[in-house]
């Protein structure tokens, strides 16, 4: 199993991160998924390059602002599992710490350059609220 990591520095509240991320329905700030389906604790998407994907949310914490979920039905069979933690760093930044585990590792490399991209939508959603 190959283990990734992200920990990118925002320049918003912690708060103002974690509500973008908690809303897990949201998917503005991944630029290959245009609507994000609801069922129970999952939700369920169409990923450009990976089909239908249904993720089982396994912790969604307020208080610690720590999301992890697993991808439980893909189109390939995958095992991957995915946390995102937002820390406060001061009161107009905050840092992501998001790891993803993944086997077998041939799709990790996929799986990275989406955290890359979501990462710069996050950014990107972070700017368009600011202004």
């Amino acid at each position: 199993m190959k283990t990734l990591k992200e920990e990118p520095i925002f320049n918003c509240s912690a708060e103002s991160l974690w509500n973008i991320l908690s809303d897990v329905s949201r998917c503005d700030w991944v630029p290959t998924v245009d609507e994000i389906r609801l069922e129970g604790d999952c939700r369920i998407f169409e990923m450009e390059g990976m089909g239908s994907v249904k993720e089982k949310i396994l912790h969604l914490d307020n208080e610690s602002m720590k999301l992890q979920y697993s991808a439980v039905e893909t189109k390939m069979p995958i095992e991957h599992l995915a946390t995102m933690q937002v820390l406060k760093i001061n009161e107009s930044s905050c840092q992501l710490k998001w790891s993803t585990e993944i086997d077998p590792e041939m799709f990790a490399e996929a799986i990275h350059q989406g955290m890359l991209v979501s990462i710069e939508g996050i950014k990107a959603v972070i700017a368009n609220e600011a202004e």
